[in-house]
């Protein structure tokens, strides 16, 4: 797949967390030594100034990036370096357990992470433990529905992933550039509910893919994470498959007239989770990033990442944007009882973890994936 980074398409989100990363309070680095540098594997954004740099002046450290997009493409490159290469991994909450299967990351100790500031609904997250023994910790997630442009569709007309199909749109049907997002939301609207879109029989798995090949004719393009935004902003495309506020949040803080909605069918939820990279040197300062980040004050600056927003699993992180920004606490439904609260949405059961499927292989759909692009 082409999933590489994009940065020099994204000039404009790089200025953005550099101007973010102005409202860093100065600290005084009067340290004697050089900075020690810590490898960190992430989405991108997760090593920008806006999240970092307090915690770099703090700490004497320099965070030192490889940016990736899909789990698809972390594996591979976990797989391609020496244990020790990563110090921090950022996962997707799916792949955590093949990180574990497959030796890349140290167990963590659980002591060391405020669970009992986890909402119930977070605090034993599914793959993150194996017997009592934990292997990464959430800090954050979103959710995937409809994105669409406001000026095209009514937000009713993208309350459904029929939306897709809307003569409306076609020809400016996007897909952000990976399987599992595009093809679970198929799944969702082929009425995959129980126990999970991506845990489906082959008859299933059959009539997903020819509800996805019956949209080809919609598609104008399938974009990696730069290409996503550019063509959603500049109209090239009406509508994107797989994706979500992650992106269309960023977007409307610039004016443009895009948003998300989790239409009838249900929405998917995206987890991002730390571990700490197998055979690393820095474990110790590794753990006191994670501590940093599930603070109250980091989880502020994780809810209002430049490079793409993200809401909190905690507590005291929702308390703490309430007070610091009460209109991206209203706009994330990061307040009990909103209607787009996610903690509602997951009670409703209108809400299903993105997952890796689970009677198919990673290779069946990334290859049907593959086949569906050059259909």
């Amino acid at each position: 797949m082409s999933m590489s980074h994009s940065q020099p398409t994204r000039r404009n989100l790089l200025a953005t967390a550099a101007g973010a990363a102005l409202t860093v309070p100065m600290i005084n680095r009067a340290w004697a030594q050089e900075p020690t540098d810590i490898n960190i594997l992430a989405w991108y954004g997760h090593a920008e100034p806006d999240i970092v740099a307090e915690f770099e002046a703090q700490n004497n450290v320099r965070f030192v990036p490889k940016y990736y997009a899909g789990g698809d493409n972390m594996l591979a490159l976990i797989a391609q370096s020496p244990p020790g290469t990563y110090d921090i991994i950022l996962s997707d909450a799916e792949f955590v357990q093949q990180l574990n299967a497959a030796g890349y990351v140290e167990e963590l100790d659980a002591s060391l992470f405020p669970f009992d500031d986890f909402w119930p609904e977070y605090q034993n997250f599914p793959g993150h433990w194996t017997g009592g023994r934990l292997w990464s910790v959430m800090v954050r997630f979103g959710l995937l529905g409809v994105s669409y442009n406001t000026d095209t569709l009514s937000r009713e007309e993208a309350s459904s992933y029929n939306a897709y199909w809307n003569p409306k749109v076609a020809g400016k049907v996007g897909h952000f550039d990976w399987h599992l997002p595009s093809l679970g939301q198929i799944s969702l609207l082929n009425g995959n509910r129980d126990p999970s879109p991506f845990d489906i029989d082959e008859n299933a798995w059959k009539a997903v893919q020819e509800r996805t090949l019956s949209l080809k004719p919609q598609v104008g393009g399938y974009f990696d994470y730069g290409g996503t935004f550019s063509s959603l902003k500049n109209g090239e495309m009406l509508a994107m498959c797989g994706i979500g506020d992650w992106i269309t949040g960023v977007l409307q803080k610039d004016g443009a007239p895009v948003a998300s909605v989790i239409p009838e069918e249900g929405g998917i939820q995206w987890t991002e989770s730390y571990s700490i990279g197998k055979g690393s040197a820095r474990q110790e300062v590794a753990n006191k990033f994670i501590q940093y980040m599930l603070s109250p004050g980091g989880q502020v600056r994780s809810i209002q990442m430049a490079a793409y927003p993200g809401p909190s699993p905690t507590k005291s992180g929702w308390k703490a944007i309430q007070d610091a920004n009460p209109a991206e606490a209203e706009r994330s439904g990061l307040i009990e009882g909103h209607d787009q609260s996610p903690r509602k949405l997951l009670a409703e059961k209108r809400l299903f973890l993105r997952d890796i499927p689970r009677q198919q292989t990673l290779e069946d759909w990334n290859d049907f994936w593959s086949e569906y692009k050059t259909a």
